[in-house]
C-alpha cells in the first residue's frame, strides 16, 4: 500500500432508543452513551451487545444492537452482585493474605465467595471485612478485563498460590482465558462486571457456612461468606427486614416448636419423621387431594417402593438419572432399585392388558414415595430431602385429546393451589431442545396445546426456548408466598419417549394399534416440600381447616373440668379437632401457650359459663368473640372449615 493509511472500519450501531448511527471500530458503549447523553451513564452497569451482556468499557468490533443493563433487570442484579463478590475477595486477600480463593458467584438476592483459610472467620472478621469493602468502594477501583492464554493463566495463578483457580483452568478447554484486575488483585472470571467498585452502594455480609469444594464431601471444606448488595441503603434495610421475617417463618424452627416433624441422625439425613400434629395436616392435604382427583375423573393407584433394576434401564433413568439413584440391592440374585420415579409403574399397569381408544383418556394418580440421592450439603429441612411423596399423576391420551387433558390438568392445578392460599405465580413454558425424541408435528401440537391453555386463562408466562426435556415440552409453575418468594411446585410435561420405550399402544377405531401420548403431572411437587412452604407461608398459623388442633378448651379452675370435658367431646363429635388443657395452671399461662402453639380458637370456661351453659371464645390473634352457646360455636367453626378459608 506504499504508506497509504487504511481507514478504520465503521460500525453500524443500533442505540437503545432504536436510532441507528455509525461509529469507528473500537469505540466503547460507555463512550457512545456519553456522546448521546452528554454525561457519564450513572445507573448503567453494563450493556447487551447483540443480546450478550458485556462490560460497558468493552471495545466494539462489529455491527451491534445495544441494550442497557441496570440494577432493575435480572442481568443487572447478577452483574452487580457478582462484582461485589470480587470486591469481597479483594478485601479478604488484603486482610488475610494466606486465604486461597475458590469461587464467588451471584445468587438469588445476593452473592457468596468460598475461601480456604486455616483459621475460621469470626463475626468480628465479617465486620472488619465489611468495613474494608466500603473503603474499596470509596476508592472507586476500576474492573479491568484482560484476555490471556490458558497456559499463561495457569502459571499466573500457580505463582499467586491459588490452587483452586489452577484446578478450574485445567478443566477448561478454551485456549483464551478472561481475567479481571482491580489494582494488584486479579481474579479468574468471564464477566461482565460493573465499570468500577464505586458503582456499588450498600453492602452487608450476612453469614458464614461450610461448603465442600465442588460439593464433594471428599474434597476440602471451605468457608463460604454470604452477602448482599443494593444501590442504596434504604433498599438494603428493606431487604434485611425481609430476611428477619423469613427467619421468623423458617419451617425448620417452627416445625420443631410446633412439634410437626423432625429429621434425625438416627434415621438418616433427608428422611422426614412426621409427628402426630404434622401427620394430621398431611392427612387433610391427602384427603382433599384425593377427593378433588376423584371429582376430576382420576383413579388412584399404588405402586411398590422398589423394582427390578432392569425397569429403570428400560425407562432410561439409568442413562439420564443414575447419579440421583441409590445403589441397587440384591434379592434372590436379582438387582432391585429404590424408585426415584413413579412413571414406569403406571406404564406397567397400562400394559397389563390391551387398551381400546374407548378407554382413553386414562388418568392415574398416586401419592407415591420416591427416593433420590442428594448431597448432604444441599439438604434443607423439608425443602430438599432424600425421601419424599410426590403428588404424581400420569395421563394416557390420544393426540386429539391432548389439549383438553392439558387444560383439565391446569384447571385442577390452579384450583388446588388457590384453595391452599396461593394465587400468584411465575409460569414458564419450555420448548423443544436441540436433542429430542418424537416427531416435529407432535412437538408443535403439544407446545401449542400448552400455550393455548395458558392464554385461555390469561395467565402471564415466560417462554424458555429450548428448555423442554428431551421427551417433550412442559409448563412449570412457581407459586409466590406471602413474602413474594417463588417456589417451584407444579409441572405439566408432555412425554413422547416412555410410550415409545415401553411400546405401549391402544387399539383405535380403525382396529389398528396406535401410540398414546403421556402427560406427567405433579401439582404440589411433593408433600414434604409443599408442607414446608405452607409452614413458611402461614408462619405456622395454619387456616382453621388445615390446623392440626382447631380449638383448645381452657377451664379457669378445677371446678369447670367436667363441663370442659363435655364441651371437648361435643366438638370432637361434630368433627372439630379439639384438645383440653385442664392443667392446674393460671388461665393466662394457658392462653399464652395456646397462642404460641398457634391454635386458631381458644374456648375459655369459668363459673359463669358453666352456670349459663355457654363458652367464652377467643381467636389466636387476641380478638375476643364474646360468650356463645356451644351450638353456635360449632356452626361458626364448621362454616369456616367447610369454606376452607385461608385468611
Amino acid at each position: 500500500m506504499n504508506g497509504e493509511s487504511i481507514p478504520a472500519k465503521e460500525l453500524n450501531i443500533t442505540l437503545p432508543d432504536q436510532t441507528k448511527k455509525t461509529y469507528r471500530t473500537g469505540i466503547t458503549a460507555c463512550e457512545i452513551l456519553r456522546e448521546i447523553g452528554g454525561k457519564s451513564p450513572g445507573n448503567i452497569l453494563a450493556v447487551k451487545v447483540n443480546g450478550m451482556p458485556v462490560d460497558i468499557n468493552r471495545p466494539l468490533t462489529e455491527d451491534a444492537v445495544i441494550e442497557l443493563i441496570t440494577f432493575l433487570t435480572r442481568e443487572g442484579k447478577e452483574i452487580y452482585r457478582h462484582s461485589t463478590s470480587h470486591i469481597l475477595a479483594l478485601c479478604v486477600k488484603k486482610l488475610f493474605p494466606d486465604a486461597r480463593l475458590a469461587i464467588g458467584p451471584a445468587i438469588e438476592d445476593g452473592f457468596y465467595y468460598d475461601f480456604d483459610l486455616k483459621r475460621s472467620f469470626t463475626q468480628e472478621d465479617l465486620e472488619k471485612i465489611e468495613a474494608g469493602i466500603m473503603e474499596i468502594i470509596d476508592s472507586d477501583i476500576p474492573f479491568v478485563r484482560k484476555e490471556i492464554r490458558r497456559e499463561e493463566a495457569i502459571e499466573l495463578f500457580r505463582k499467586l498460590g491459588e490452587p483452586y483457580k489452577v484446578e478450574i483452568l485445567e478443566d477448561i478447554a478454551d485456549e483464551t482465558i478472561t481475567v479481571y484486575q482491580q489494582g494488584d488483585f486479579i481474579d479468574l472470571c468471564l464477566g461482565p462486571h460493573v465499570p468500577s467498585s464505586g458503582k456499588i452502594g450498600a453492602v452487608k455480609l450476612l453469614s458464614i457456612a461450610g461448603a465442600y469444594w465442588k460439593g464433594d464431601e471428599k474434597r476440602p471444606m471451605l468457608q463460604r461468606v454470604y452477602g448482599t448488595s443494593f444501590p442504596d441503603k434504604s433498599e438494603l434495610d428493606s431487604y434485611l427486614k425481609r430476611l428477619e421475617e423469613i427467619k421468623k417463618r423458617d419451617h425448620r424452627r417452627l416445625g420443631r416448636e410446633l412439634d410437626l416433624f423432625s429429621i434425625s441422625d438416627d434415621i438418616g439425613p433427608g428422611l422426614v419423621l412426621w409427628h402426630p400434629k404434622g401427620a394430621v395436616t398431611r392427612r387433610i392435604i391427602e384427603d382433599f387431594w384425593k377427593d378433588e382427583h376423584y371429582r376430576a375423573d382420576y383413579e388412584i393407584v399404588y405402586s411398590p417402593h422398589v423394582a427390578k433394576l432392569d425397569l429403570w434401564g428400560r425407562s432410561g433413568h439409568l442413562d439420564f438419572y443414575r447419579e440421583n439413584m441409590y445403589a441397587p440391592m440384591k434379592i434372590d440374585e436379582v438387582e432391585f432399585e429404590l424408585k426415584p420415579m413413579n412413571c414406569p409403574f403406571h406404564i406397567v399397569i397400562y400394559k397389563s392388558h390391551i387398551r381400546s381408544y374407548k378407554e382413553l383418556p386414562i388418568r392415574w394418580a398416586e401419592l407415591g414415595t420416591v427416593y433420590r440421592y442428594e448431597r448432604s450439603g444441599v439438604l434443607h429441612g423439608l425443602l430438599r430431602v432424600r425421601g419424599f411423596t410426590q403428588d404424581d399423576a400420569h395421563i394416557f391420551c390420544m393426540p386429539d385429546q391432548l389439549e383438553a387433558e392439558i387444560s383439565g390438568a391446569l384447571d385442577l392445578t390452579l384450583f388446588i393451589l388457590k384453595t391452599f392460599g396461593f394465587d400468584k405465580y411465575e409460569i414458564y413454558l419450555s420448548t423443544r431442545p436441540e436433542k429430542y425424541v418424537g416427531t416435529l408435528s407432535n412437538w408443535e401440537k403439544a407446545t401449542s396445546a400448552l400455550e393455548r391453555s395458558l392464554k385461555e386463562r390469561n395467565l402471564p408466562y415466560q417462554t424458555d426456548p429450548g428448555e423442554g426435556v428431551f421427551y417433550g415440552p412442559k409448563i412449570d409453575i412457581k407459586i409466590k408466598d406471602v413474602l413474594q418468594r417463588a417456589w417451584q411446585c407444579t409441572t405439566i410435561q408432555v412425554d413422547f419417549n416412555l410410550p415409545e420405550r415401553f411400546d405401549i399402544t391402544f387399539v383405535g377405531e380403525d382396529g389398528k394399534e396406535h401410540r398414546p401420548i403421556m402427560i406427567h403431572r405433579a401439582l404440589m411437587g411433593s408433600l414434604e416440600r409443599f408442607f414446608g412452604i405452607l409452614i413458611e407461608h402461614y408462619a405456622g398459623a395454619f387456616p382453621l381447616w388445615l390446623s392440626p388442633v382447631q380449638t383448645i378448651i381452657l377451664p379457669i379452675t378445677d371446678r369447670e373440668r367436667e363441663y370442659s370435658k363435655e364441651i371437648t367431646e361435643r366438638l370432637r363429635r361434630a368433627g372439630i379437632r379439639s384438645s383440653l388443657d385442664d392443667r392446674n395452671e393460671k388461665v393466662g399461662l394457658k392462653i399464652r401457650e395456646a397462642t404460641l402453639n398457634k391454635i386458631p380458637y381458644m374456648l375459655i370456661i369459668g363459673a359463669r359459663e358453666v352456670k349459663d351453659n355457654t363458652v367464652s371464645i377467643r381467636k389466636r390473634s387476641g380478638e375476643d368473640l364474646g360468650v356463645k352457646k356451644i351450638e353456635e360455636i360449632i356452626d361458626i367453626l364448621k362454616s369456616e372449615i367447610g369454606a376452607r378459608l385461608t385468611t
